[in-house]
Parts: structure tokens; C-alpha cells; sequence
């Protein structure tokens, strides 16, 4: 048999199919196989009985590298989907399918060594053997005669490793190994009973489960229960038989809706996420693949979950930019999700409270069938927004970071014993280190970027390459000790609390306090607990989290991200308002958000602090329409990234060249075109330069194919070259 392997290696040049022979080897199997001169890791894409390839020059496939096939035939097939639509080595998008771990064996079975009474002796000849004077070895029998087979490691904490050797030696204990599951987040699982849905969660779980599949943009306010429409939908999926993948945009949440889940679904449940260890990410995809789960649950990677006969899949907070790939390979979770329905021919969810303009455009012209949730669960009204202006307190002499407003609130909501939630999407203590006589700005020698000021470790940090530095106390360009710190982060928000409620306990949640897999879970528990009134983070406190006894969200700086050089600028800012918002009077207490900003009348403000979503989108709809932006064009840059800043140039000139004979072929198909630098001009020692387009809907499709042709045709060494459509970030 000829078999059609590709090998495991992320170059160009070998991205392509081989023939091997061998025998009794499945398509989609991992193989050892001999290339050039080495033995290399590949993957069986397919097989055949003939081949171009005189027989004798063929080699012979050394061995399979698993006892069971990786990857099915949908798999696949899903797999060159993504290659073709997404323009990826084949190879690339096989990784995406199994765990990294996986390859180069860098992943082992956990095995665990326990110890056991001997069968072939009485419970009188075990104590007839031991010493009356050996007490240890005695209460060591004792303990196993009571509580059966143990891990020896506890055994030898508990009595010592000599006792357990010597009855061992003694033929009286004996020990044997056992491979077990790492199982994540062992302490998250509570039972949790079915709630009765209201009316419109049962017309929304009954749309989904209708036999006939479709495409369904879920919209529901705040606090409306899409979870447990998301729950109900799937315990009937897996009654019937079949499997399901629920989806969040951000790691952090997975801990609060892996509880949820495990607590009405149990074992069935598995994670998979790039935040649990390489150990524990091999064991749950083992499950899924062997059946052992039935239901996946994690970050975007999670789409590619080894399941057979899935019955659904679920995109909770859709319009997050994270379900969007920034990083080799590139691709967009919710196109792969669609697809893998399309193989299933099962339903598509887009669940969130503020769906992307795209997505609910789709809904409004029934490429979506739109389900809303128009209350929250408990009835209770969407909290209160008052917007506040700083530049008024800054003129009434209050310089501080909170407004009297706001100082006013915590202490109401401190006094009466409730909680608060404070939101300012910037980590470290300040943003940036300045000499006020020469103006230096310290800045990463390697990113275009200022270094962050972190306290409480008392460095200078590169948030894009981690790259650290010692502070300075006099300017390293004119030697003047007057340093100033720039704008605010959430360090030092946490400090001004600490200050103004010295009584009062205060958390934050950021990127620093989360780095270990159980420093997020240790957070929200404590907080959930109200070990702590106050919660200080960034947006990754925005969406997903239910504290009951929060009554008040304060966001510091509501226009943070609302003048950045990007046509999302708004849309992203209004979404992060209203979920942050979202967060407060979820239970039976009216919440209050408190809004600064320095912009208050800006129409994202106005419709954010109303919670209007429809009058956001009509406003936006209508602008992205007359300036022809998405989704009534197609946004594509090429990017060009090097050490060399030449070479990144030349090549991008030459690419330019024939893409502008390409706009002769398609004039009415460009709407922009332009080289230039990047905004963030260099990354982790590299410069970054840019073709960006706009192209219309009509002919997007056919201009792309073209470019991908024109980017592959003409390359450079040392310069990585990648085309983006669509792209969530333009820095």
C-alpha cells in the first residue's frame, strides 16, 4: 500500500504530500517515517495503490507513533479546510489538531506507584510477621487493612519510607503502578439542579434543538440566562446520543463555566485550553478522543476537540476579538465552527449581549435566525449608569483617579456590605516613565513601545515581549532627577483603595496576579466568597462573572479605548462597556455603575451608559455603510516582519507593484490601498510594514486568491511574510 504523508516540519518547501509504503497503517495516523537522512515525525493524509514514484525510490513508513488513529477522517477534512481557506501550510493546520505535547513524544502517562496488603496472607500471618515493638510498621498495615490500596507517596509522608521497605522486604505489603488521568481544576464541581426556563429561554432552547440545523445569533442583556439556555441545549444533545462544544473567548473563564458544567454534567465534562500543563491538556483530549468525554469546553483551540457526531456548537461573547487568531497559523473560530457544523449538520450558537455589528448585520438579513432574551433572569432592571466628567472634577481641584461620585458609592456599598467591581483595562502601576526635563521616555529596546512601571515588583516591563528593567531614579539620557510616572494602571488603583479604606480588603485581577493556572480560580473564589469587598482588574473581569452581592462597577477611564486608528475603535469600546456594566445588580440588589471619562458626550458613551444596543448599532451600521467599511467591504493587509528593515522593504515594494497592476484589472474591486509602516513600527526586535486594502464584497474573494499567488511567487529570506482579512488589531 502507498501511503500520502506529510511530514512534520513548518517550511514551504516540504508542505506537500509524500509516498511511503507500509501495511495496515490508517489515514490519519501520526508515523515515524525516514526523510533525508533523519527520522522524522509525519501524518498520513491519505492512501493509494499507485504512485508516480518508482517503487524502488520509495522508503518505508518505520513505524506508527500511537496505539489508536489522532486524527478522524472529518478532522481531516477540517483540517484542508482551514489550509485553503486561510492560506496555511498543510502542517500548521494538522498542529492545530492535537495537542503540541503530543509531538516529539514530550508528553508521558502520569503513573502512579501504590502499595497493597499481600493476598496470599491472613490478616493474623500480617501481624505475626511485624514486631510488637515496630509500632510504625503495625499502624502502617493497620492503615492499609482499613483504607486499602494507597499511593506509596503517601505512605511514606505519613510513616515514614523505611517502614513501608521493610514490609515490603517482608513479602507483607507489595506494589504495583497505575497510570491516572490528570483531571484540572479537581476542586471545581458542584451539584447543581435544572432551573426552570423562562418563556423566552424555552422558545430559544427549542429554536436550537428544531431538527433542522441553522445559524443562530442568541442576543440577550446582561444577566439573561444564555447560559443556561447554552446548558439546556446541550444535556438534551447528549441525551440523544451525540456530542457538543461550548466555547468562551478567554481562559479566564473557563474555571466558572467548567463548575457550572461539571456541576450538572459531571465526567462527561473535558477542558482544553493552553493554560492548563502539557500533562493535563494530553489527558482530556485522550478522553475526548476515546468517548470517554462527551462534551469540550475551552478557548478557541477547543474547536478542533477530537468529538464524533457533534450536535452542537456554542460561541459564548461571539464579538470577542480573542475567538480571531493574531498568530501563525491565523484563522477565525467562528468560520471553523460553521464548518464543522456544516460536517455534523448540526446548529451553530453566536451567543452574547453585544454581538459584533457583523453578526447581528447577518441576523437582520437572515443569514442568522436571531433569538433574544430581552430580561434579566431575576427581572430585575439593568443597572443604573451615571457618566461622570473628569475634566469637571479636575476643575472643581479633584485631581485624584476616582471621582467624588465614585468615592461616595464604595463607601455606601462598603457600609452596607456589599461588593464592588472597579475596571481599568491597563496593567502595572503606570503606563510609562518620563524625564520632565529632556522629555525621555523609557521605552523597550526591542518593541516600539514605552515600558510599564510595575511596583510592587519595582521593574520596567515590555507587555508585548516581557522583557524587564531596572528603575531609575535619574534620566539615563540628561542624568535629572525629575522622573514622572504617566498614566494611571491598576497597581496603583489598588494602592489609592488601600489608602482611602485602609479596613477594607481589595483584590485585583490582571494578567501579574492570574500567571499560575489556579491564581485566577484562588481570585474569583475568594471574591465570590466576599473574602474581599472591592475586585480591581482588567478585561478579563468583564465578561462571564456572577457575584451577587456586587451592586457597584466603577470604570475608571470609559474612553480608554476609544481613539485608537481603527474602524472597530467604537464598536470594541461599547462592547466592553456594556459587558463590565453587565457585572453589577445581578442579583436581587439594584446595581449603579459609575462611567468617567473625559469624552462624555460621545454617542458609544451615551449609548453604552443606556444600554442600547439597537441605537449603537443603527448609529454604527449607518456610519461603517457611508465610509464602506465592514461588513460592507473586506479589510486585508499583508504584513512584512524582519530583523532587516531593508529587506522587509524591498520585498514589500515588489508585492506592492504587482498588487497595484491588480487594481487596473479590478478598479471598481479596491477602495484603499496603501503601503506603509505599521503603527507599532517594531516588535520583539523585528520591523513590521504593511500593504493595507479595503476591497469590495463582490470581488474580495477572487483579488485575495491573486495576492496569496503574488505573496507565495516572490519571497525573501529572513522575512516572514502573512496575509490577514479582517484583522481584529491594526497595530
Amino acid at each position: 500500500m502507498i501511503y500520502q504523508v506529510i511530514v512534520d516540519i513548518s517550511n514551504s518547501q516540504v508542505d506537500r504530500v509524500f509516498d511511503y509504503t507500509g501495511e495496515g497503517i490508517s489515514v490519519g495516523s501520526r508515523v515515524c517515517v525516514p526523510f533525508g537522512n533523519r527520522l522524522i515525525e509525519g501524518f498520513v493524509v491519505g492512501q493509494k495503490e499507485t504512485t508516480d514514484v518508482p517503487i524502488s525510490k520509495l522508503k518505508a513508513i518505520e513505524r506508527p507513533l500511537d496505539d489508536f488513529v489522532a486524527l478522524s477522517e472529518q478532522i481531516l477534512g477540517l483540517c484542508s479546510f482551514v489550509c485553503k481557506k486561510y492560506h496555511l501550510r498543510l502542517v500548521d493546520a494538522l498542529r492545530l489538531a492535537i495537542p503540541s505535547e503530543m509531538r516529539a513524544n514530550r508528553i508521558a502517562p502520569l503513573v502512579k506507584r501504590k502499595a497493597r496488603l499481600s493476598d496470599l496472607l491472613t490478616k493474623e500471618e500480617i501481624f505475626s510477621r511485624i514486631k510488637q515493638n515496630a509500632k510504625t510498621q503495625r499502624a502502617l498495615a493497620e492503615f492499609l487493612l482499613k483504607e486499602g490500596d494507597t499511593n506509596t507517596e503517601v505512605l511514606s509522608k505519613r510513616f515514614g519510607y523505611a517502614a513501608l521497605k521493610s514490609l515490603r522486604e517482608k513479602g507483607i505489603v507489595e506494589t504495583y503502578d497505575v497510570t491516572v488521568k490528570r483531571k484540572p481544576y479537581k476542586a471545581v464541581s458542584d451539584t447543581l439542579t435544572n432551573h426552570i426556563l423562562t418563556d423566552e429561554q424555552t422558545a430559544a432552547v427549542n429554536a436550537i434543538l428544531d431538527p433542522v440545523p441553522a445559524e443562530f445569533l442568541l442576543w440577550g442583556v446582561t444577566g439573561s440566562g444564555k447560559t443556561e439556555v447554552y446548558m439546556s441545549v446541550i444535556r438534551r444533545v447528549v441525551e440523544s446520543g451525540k456530542t457538543a462544544i461550548m466555547l468562551v473567548p478567554e481562559i479566564s473563564l473557563t474555571p466558572n463555566v467548567l463548575k457550572l458544567f461539571r456541576g450538572r454534567f459531571g465526567d462527561t465534562v473535558a477542558i482544553l485550553h493552553s493554560g492548563l500543563s502539557a500533562g493535563e491538556r494530553y489527558d482530556e483530549w485522550l478522553r475526548l478522543k476515546r468517548g470517554e468525554a462527551k462534551i469540550a469546553i475551552g478557548a478557541r483551540s477547543a474547536v478542533f476537540a477530537p468529538l464524533e457526531n457533534i450536535g452542537v456548537i456554542i460561541i459564548d461573547e461571539e464579538h470577542d476579538s480573542s475567538y480571531q487568531s493574531d498568530n501563525n497559523p491565523r484563522y477565525d473560530t467562528r468560520d471553523v465552527a460553521q464548518y464543522r457544523c456544516r460536517q455534523n449538520g448540526c446548529s451553530l450558537v453566536l451567543g452574547s449581549a453585544t454581538p459584533s455589528l457583523e453578526s447581528f448585520y447577518k441576523a437582520q438579513n437572515k443569514e442568522y435566525k436571531l433569538l433574544t432574551l430581552s430580561q434579566r433572569i431575576n427581572k430585575m432592571p439593568l443597572p443604573d449608569v451615571s457618566i461622570v466628567d473628569m475634566t469637571e472634577e479636575t476643575r472643581a481641584g479633584n485631581n485624584d483617579i476616582f471621582s467624588r461620585e465614585l468615592v461616595e458609592e464604595l463607601t455606601r456599598v462598603i457600609n452596607e456590605g456589599n461588593q464592588a467591581i472597579l475596571f481599568l483595562n491597563r496593567r502595572g502601576y503606570s503606563s510609562f516613565v518620563m524625564c520632565n526635563k529632556c522629555g525621555y521616555v523609557a521605552k523597550c529596546p526591542d518593541c516600539d513601545v514605552s515600558l510599564t512601571y510595575h511596583k510592587e515588583d519595582n521593574l520596567l516591563k515590555c507587555h508585548y515581549c516581557g522583557r524587564q528593567f531596572r528603575v531609575f531614579d535619574n534620566c539615563p539620557k540628561c542624568k535629572s532627577p525629575y522622573i514622572r510616572q504617566g498614566r494611571v494602571g491598576d497597581q496603583q488603583v489598588e494602592a489609592r483603595l488601600k489608602q482611602l479604606f485602609p479596613d477594607v480588603k481589595v483584590l485585583r485581577m490582571d494578567a501579574d496576579t492570574t500567571q499560575t493556572k489556579d491564581g485566577l480560580l484562588k481570585i474569583l473564589d475568594a471574591f465570590g466568597k466576599r473574602e474581599a469587598q472591592i475586585l480591581v482588574g482588567t478585561q478579563m473581569l468583564a465578561k462571564g462573572h456572577d457575584f451577587p452581592y456586587v451592586t457597584l462597577v466603577g470604570i475608571l477611564n470609559g474612553d480608554q479605548s476609544l481613539h485608537y486608528d481603527n474602524y472597530l475603535a467604537a464598536e470594541k469600546n461599547f462592547q466592553l462597556l456594556t459587558q463590565v456594566a453587565g457585572r453589577s445588580g445581578r442579583d436581587k440588589r439594584q446595581g449603579k455603575v459609575i462611567l468617567q471619562t473625559y469624552t462624555p458626550r460621545h454617542y458609544c458613551l451615551q449609548y453604552a451608559a443606556r444600554q442600547d444596543y439597537l441605537g449603537f448599532y443603527k448609529r454604527e451600521i449607518n456610519l461603517r455603510e457611508a465610509s464602506e467599511f465592514p461588513p460592507f467591504s473586506v479589510v486585508a493587509r499583508v504584513m512584512y516582519t524582519g530583523e532587516e528593515s531593508q529587506r522587509c522593504i524591498d520585498l514589500l515594494n515588489r508585492h506592492y507593484a504587482d498588487i497595484e497592476k491588480l487594481q487596473n484589472t479590478y478598479p471598481d474591486g479596491f477602495l484603499f490601498l496603501q503601503k506603509m509602516r505599521c503603527p507599532l513600527r517594531r516588535l520583539q526586535g523585528k520591523h513590521r510594514f504593511e500593504i493595507l486594502m479595503r476591497l469590495s464584497n463582490a470581488c474580495a474573494e477572487e483579488i485575495l486568491e491573486t495576492i496569496y499567488k503574488i505573496v507565495d511567487k516572490d519571497t525573501e529570506d529572513k522575512v516572514l511574510v502573512f496575509t490577514e482579512v479582517n484583522p481584529q488589531n491594526l497595530t
